[in-house]
Formats: structure tokens, sequence, C-alpha cells
């Protein structure tokens, strides 16, 4: 897999729900529209929060990856935090 660019990593490893996503939330608040968040999570709740919450925002999920009980996401800010 060839990982896309980003512009802040942030690892939520051993956090459990609802943890991975608000941290997420507060992460994409502090970057600039149009800039990529990588999220790396362990909480498999966050292969449902994560994608319900950039569904419902206007922030894009670039792409999401699984690997031996670790969750990567790669988001990107959208125009409103």
């Amino acid at each position: 897999m060839t990982e896309p660019e980003f512009d802040q990593e942030l690892d939520t490893s051993g956090l459990n729900c609802p943890m991975p996503l608000l941290k997420a939330k507060v992460a994409l608040h502090q970057l600039l529209p149009g800039q990529v968040l990588k999220v790396i999570a362990t909480d498999a709740g966050s292969l449902r929060d994560i994608p319900a919450y950039t569904d419902l925002s206007d922030h894009e999920l670039l792409e999401t990856f699984s690997h031996q009980g670790r969750y990567m996401y790669w988001i990107r800010r959208g125009r409103s935090a």
C-alpha cells in the first residue's frame, strides 16, 4: 500500500471509543481547510465512528487501512470544523 500524504498524524492507540473520534475532531479543527490528518487507532469502534462522522461533516475520508488490529484513516479537513 502506498500511504497517502498527510500534514499531521494523530496516534490514538490504546484509547477506547469515543476518544479516537473526539481527538480526531479536535485535531481536524487545528488544521487548515484542505490539509490531511492521519489517524491511527486500535479501537475497532473507530471503523464505525470515523466514517460516520466524515459522512455527516464536510470532511473527506480519503483512505482507510487496517492491519493487525491497527486502523488508519486519512481525513481531509473541510471548510468548517
